[in-house]
């Protein structure tokens, strides 16, 4: 069975995000990269937990004004988008869940590059704020 996951993965069209790094001065979160519109569109869904340094960077082909949701999302998150220049330019903290449709987007209105999901409560905890850096180490 372990031989036939990753045909399986493979036929279905899906594909296991890599693994990377990123960190805002001292604090540093392993991330799953998001960089297929299947993997982007998947994204948090389905997820119970998250630990405190994990977290999911979703790296858009244009930086141009990306909205999100929290579809199928059962866990708080904080929500960072960031631009070009890794500046990030606005935070959703402590996004909750969506539990019934219509799914309610969250849109910054702010032209982003990336966006970083965190587990909810770590920007607060960390001290993040719109114009810190994002130090990007990907694989």
């Amino acid at each position: 069975m372990i031989a036939f996951f990753p045909l399986l993965v493979s036929a279905l069209g899906c594909s296991t995000p890599k693994q990377s790094s990123v960190r805002f001065e001292k604090h540093r979160f392993l991330v799953e990269l998001a960089t297929t519109p299947d993997q982007r569109a998947r994204g948090m869904m389905f997820r119970q937990n998250m630990d405190e340094d994990k977290g999911m960077l979703f790296i858009f082909d244009e930086e141009e004004v990306q909205p999100f949701w929290m579809k199928n999302t059962y866990i708080y998150l904080d929500i960072i988008w960031i631009d070009r220049s890794r500046k990030v330019v606005f935070i959703s903290r402590n996004t909750p869940p969506c539990t019934e449709e219509p799914y309610r987007s969250i849109n910054p209105g702010k032209k982003a590059m990336y966006v970083l999901e965190l587990r909810g409560g770590t920007a607060d905890k960390i001290g993040l704020d719109v114009g810190d850096e994002l130090i990007l180490d990907i694989n």
